[in-house]
């Protein structure tokens, strides 16, 4: 067998599943918004347990706009001078950035529907 034909039969074989969805993610741009999306699931590990008891983060926007419910308007004035510090967090170590947070306050007394 010739060096050209060893190459295509190894070339040839199928890849691990693992790399195959790996590569076809960055390939089509959809894992950085996969990496976005798991701020949601992540947010109560990622705020900590205050913040989370009053926020519900409810979706992002393709270009990183977090929208994140909000308890109460002053909890939404709080967070939001700490917009700086939470997007730090979020961004650490992840493929999909959040550039900024809206922060939309639900109403006295109510909590964000979970």
């Amino acid at each position: 067998m010739s060096d050209d034909e060893t190459r295509r039969t190894r070339s040839a074989r199928p890849a691990p599943l693992g790399d195959a969805v790996s590569a076809w993610l960055s390939r089509t741009g959809i894992g950085a918004r996969v990496a976005q999306a798991t701020i949601i699931v992540d947010w109560p590990r990622l705020v900590g347990e205050q913040i989370a008891a009053v926020t519900e983060a409810e979706s992002i926007t393709p270009d990183g706009l977090l929208r994140v419910r909000v308890a109460t308007a002053a909890w939404a004035n709080e967070l939001s001078l700490m917009t700086p510090q939470i997007i730090a967090r979020l961004n650490a170590g992840r493929q999909g950035r959040i550039r900024g947070i809206r922060w939309i306050a639900t109403g006295p007394g109510t909590r964000p529907s979970p």
